[in-house]
């Protein structure tokens, strides 16, 4: 797995655009309003199955404070949220603009251009149409679940004619997900002994300006969403230069298209959700590349319901069916790792609060039907105060091969502490 570069506020004038968006749009006299919150928060993390790779018992230990300004000004809104960490594994510091934002509303439109985060479809932990980037690895070493998403620089047009709601993002950076560190986690590695590489992104052009566009509107009491997206896989693929002898790797981020639909509503004393979605892989259109993700459809059932008083249940089944799949094993090099036609797991979510909710128990879990990979998430929550609360959770992994999802990640297996005081 390949660790992007950090976040960073790109020397692109983002702030000079919403500058100029705010010359632009009139003004409207309205009373201006200004907030300020945020959060001083400590992650802790320990190993219980092993040291990392690179001999430390821990894959997380920072303090972290966050800002969070927003200023409105009539149809005008400005919203800041910033982190800075210190890293003590790391013995850095860290400063990430994780939103930057300038909204405009008009009565039936609405823009908002800057950093962002987007979240789309309605898999729980699982993402069919929700092509926006995550952070793994701060889910996987005991970060809380808000920074498993990662922003995007770019646009998003809401359009509210009436029949239904649109939005339309224009994202002209790219920005790939954040993978687990080599240094912190054990991982499978095809190629171990090819040390020479180089990671190659797409360039900012209108040409690799990512476009995603969501209608969604009520039908019969359900919520019905289509989706569309023309961007890149955000995992990279693997490109070698001698496939009997390489001797160095490039990792690079294939074309990809999504079409999918997903639909939510009551049923069955509860909230059934139903999304499905078809991976177009641009550059391997014939499946004969197995060095690049073949197409794939992809579905996802849920159903989530309480039981009795603050007792709630979810379970999903989620599967990926790969495509052409006879061209993949007839083209796969030998000695390569084979990827199963149908890739296939369900999970259980079940979460109780307590002592007037203050208390919060939550188990999660991973299980691979076609890989019998699993993982298993444990943690309790209380809240000392309106102000202060905290974490202990467990994160365990194992089963299947060394190289399925969640099999390459056994000898991870940890504990993590979080502690948040809020102002």
């Amino acid at each position: 797995m390949a660790e992007p570069g950090p976040t960073c506020i790109r020397p692109i004038s983002l702030m000079g655009l919403m500058g100029l968006m705010m010359l632009l749009l009139p003004a409207h006299p309205a009373r201006s309003e200004t907030t300020l919150h945020g959060f001083i928060q400590g992650n802790y993390n320990l190993n219980t199955a092993s040291t990392n790779p690179d001999g430390r018992d821990s894959k997380l230990a920072e303090e972290r404070a966050q800002i969070k300004l927003a200023a409105d000004q009539g149809p005008l809104r400005f919203f800041v949220k910033t982190d800075l960490a210190w890293d003590h594994l790391g013995n850095k510091e860290d400063l990430e603009l994780r939103e930057g934002t300038l909204d405009y509303t008009a009565a039936s439109w609405d823009l908002k251009l800057g950093r962002q985060m987007l979240t789309w479809g309605l898999g729980d932990l699982v993402f069919i149409n929700d092509v926006f980037p995550k952070d793994y690895e701060a889910f996987f070493a005991g970060r809380p679940l808000e920074y498993l998403k990662k922003g995007v620089d770019g646009v998003k047009i809401g359009l509210y004619p009436g029949f239904a709601s649109f939005e339309v993002v224009a994202i002209p950076l790219f920005t790939a997900n954040h993978f687990p560190d080599a240094k912190r986690f054990w991982l499978y590695d095809p190629l171990p002994g090819v040390t020479n590489r180089q990671t190659t992104e797409p360039g900012s052009s209108l040409d690799n300006t990512e476009i995603a566009i969501r209608a969604y509107r009520d039908l019969a009491g359900f919520d019905l969403s289509l989706y569309a997206y023309r961007g890149f896989f955000r995992q990279p693929s693997m490109q070698t230069d001698n496939p009997a002898a390489p001797t160095r790797l490039t990792l690079w981020y294939p074309r990809l298209a999504v079409y999918g639909a997903s639909l939510q509503g009551s049923a069955l004393d509860g909230v059934i959700s139903l999304e499905t979605g078809y991976y177009d892989s641009k550059d391997d259109q014939d499946g004969g590349n197995p060095m690049i993700p073949n197409s794939q459809a992809r579905f996802l059932l849920g159903y989530q319901r309480q039981f009795w008083e603050d007792f709630t249940v979810g379970i999903q089944y989620y599967g990926e069916r790969m495509l052409d799949y006879g061209a993949y094993t007839a083209t796969l090099p030998t000695g390569m790792p084979t990827e199963k036609k149908l890739h296939d797991l369900i999970s259980i979510r079940l979460t109780q609060l307590l002592m007037h909710q203050t208390l919060k128990l939550s188990l999660f879990t991973f299980w691979g039907l076609s890989s019998t990979d699993y993982l298993i998430n444990s943690e309790i929550k209380y809240n000392f105060t309106d102000q202060i609360w905290g974490a202990l959770g467990a994160n365990l992994f194992g089963g299947g091969e060394p190289w399925s999802q969640f099999g390459q990640l056994d000898g991870n297996d940890n504990i993590y502490l979080q502690f948040r005081y809020e102002f």
